[in-house]
């Protein structure tokens, strides 16, 4: 089975089964990551904002323009980007690591 990483703001990673098919924040939530995703995975926020380590984020597909439209919201924006519920695990993302940015913005509440 895959796996990936989660690093914490404060630096702590978490290495965990990654199930094919199943996206990062489903994953988060399987591993009790703090990954909020208040929309629940329905692509209209970003609090499952996550950044992916530069050498992983060239083998995601490429984010559609809704997912760009919220990722314009999140806090701490940077090139590597993504939001959780848009990358599903595959066996080609076997290593994944994301960073969990020190905040979010829920603009559902």
């Amino acid at each position: 089975m895959p796996k990936m990483t989660f690093v914490e703001p404060n630096g702590t990673r978490h290495e965990v089964d990654a199930p094919v098919g199943l996206s990062v924040l489903e994953i988060a939530h399987a591993n009790d990551i703090s990954l909020e995703g208040a929309c629940e995975g329905s692509l209209a926020c970003s609090t499952c904002h996550v950044v992916v380590e530069p050498e992983d984020y060239e083998r995601l597909s490429e984010a559609t323009e809704d997912e760009e439209d919220m990722l314009d919201l999140a806090f701490g924006l940077t090139r590597t980007s993504r939001l959780g519920c848009q990358i599903i695990m595959s066996d080609e993302l076997d290593g994944l690591t994301v960073s969990l940015p020190s905040e979010t913005r829920n603009m559902m509440k």
